[in-house]
């Protein structure tokens, strides 16, 4: 068992983004003394991200969030866009229930979001470290960590449980042999977010995209990449809209493509420029994104460390859910609660530690992502990526053609023409929708 009876701090957190504000302020709300690092001058100020989060997690984490959540806008439109050079085909819904509380998911923007949730942590005790970054690990003689190096000088901090939520390709999870297990490189389960934030007025959003009030839009799009897996996104913001695209690393490597001109792909498609046109770009960001899925989790517990949130590759990239947020909050609560627990119980061995996952297992994080496990790789495959968008394209392109006078063609004869045309066959279709079936029935 670690035995650190000095330890500055019961709790360290690295990283004050969502999984790291998490587990500090449950940490802290369980009376510990708690640490938050953040490698930023503030939190928030290295993040990058200006997408949807969704609130159920946050209704325990914080009761009725929504009257303090720093929201852009209240997302009530939902929409997965596919597309061909010239064409676009979207399922779109909308409903005014999601336009009222408990709501259900709402732009943000991560410096606004990180801020409040870190500066809830404060308000809970926690001791917010910014501009430090975690160098290393401290470990005892035993070999179990004990704290965290950092690069102030005489600036390393003790403890008797550290929380490593600092992000994707996360060293202090490297540095302790958690991803040891994980087949394969990292970079092919990671991917490349590219973003712009482009400044529009108020009432031209509202107008373009068919909004009123605070309400807002979250479209998802597939087939945009050109060769390279991957896909893009358009959120509303209150007086500004983000568009940018997801990209596979190992995939943009082989292109030879940089991720500007895929961005800028997106920008200019037919069904994509009347909603940006005269906008001025205020942010252009990049950010890794590990979309793996479950197979890709690094072991989450070692003596007197946790991992949580992209650190331990907890995001759910399954096509028609691109959550990744509200994960790190049910993380890193799980975590400082079970940090917590091992403090008071006087065990922060891996054993003693053990209630992290445990409590993982029982919520949606760990469900979800064993369940839609099989997914990524069916989302980043080629058939997906270029062959259905077209695909389907084709058939909206052919059932809706009015060609009299020849009578209307039958969507069996329509479907079996266009996919012998993209070289699809019967086996291919049924294979992917065995796995869809299995993964969201």
């Amino acid at each position: 068992m670690p035995t650190t009876p000095d330890a500055a701090f019961d709790i360290v957190v690295v990283g004050a983004g969502p999984a790291g504000s998490a587990a500090a302020l449950e940490a802290a709300r369980a009376g510990k003394r708690v640490a938050l690092l953040e490698r930023g001058p503030y939190p928030g100020a290295k993040n990058v991200y200006g997408g949807v989060v969704y609130g159920r997690i946050l209704d325990e984490l914080v009761p009725r969030w929504w009257e303090r959540m720093p929201v852009q806008r209240w997302v009530t439109r939902r929409s997965t866009m596919m597309l061909t050079p010239t064409q676009a085909l979207t399922v779109d819904f909308r409903t005014e229930d999601w336009g009222r509380p408990p709501y259900n998911g709402a732009t943000v923007h991560r410096a606004d979001l990180d801020g409040w949730l870190a500066g809830l942590a404060q308000e809970a005790g926690a001791v917010l470290v910014p501009a430090t970054t975690a160098t290393g690990l401290l470990r005892g003689p035993d070999g179990a960590v004990t704290g965290v190096r950092t690069d102030r000088p005489g600036g390393d901090l003790t403890a008797r449980v550290v929380i490593a939520c600092d992000g994707v390709n996360s060293f202090l999870a490297k540095e302790a042999g958690l991803f040891a297990r994980v087949p394969g490189t990292q970079a092919q389960h990671t991917s490349l977010g590219v973003k712009e934030v482009l400044a529009l007025p108020r009432e031209s959003i509202e107008e373009r995209f068919g909004l009123t009030g605070r309400h807002g839009q979250d479209i998802e799009i597939i087939g945009c990449t050109g060769t390279i897996p991957g896909g893009g996104f358009l959120y509303t913001g209150l007086d500004s809209v983000s568009v940018g695209v997801v990209l596979s690393v190992t995939g943009l490597a082989a292109s030879g493509t940089r991720p500007e001109e895929v961005l800028a792909g997106l920008k200019s498609h037919p069904a994509i420029a009347p909603l940006l046109r005269g906008g001025e770009v205020k942010e252009y960001s990049a950010h890794l994104i590990p979309e793996g899925g479950h197979d890709t989790m690094p072991e989450l517990a070692t003596d007197g460390l946790l991992v949580a949130g992209d650190a331990a590759a907890m995001c759910l990239a399954a096509g028609i859910w691109l959550e990744g947020v509200n994960y790190a909050l049910g993380a890193g609560m799980c975590a400082g609660r079970a940090a917590a627990a091992a403090v008071t119980a006087g065990d922060t061995t891996k054993a003693g530690l053990a209630g992290y996952r445990s409590a993982l297992e029982d919520s949606f994080v760990l469900t979800d992502l064993r369940k839609l496990r099989r997914v990524p790789e069916l989302v980043f495959s080629d058939r997906v990526q270029r062959s259905y968008p077209g695909l389907l394209c084709d058939l909206a392109q052919d059932f809706f053609t009015v060609d009299n006078p020849r009578p209307k063609p039958g969507l069996r004869r329509l479907v079996a023409a266009r996919a012998r045309a993209r070289g699809l066959k019967l086996r291919h279709l049924l294979s992917d929708a065995l796995t869809g079936a299995r993964s969201f029935g």
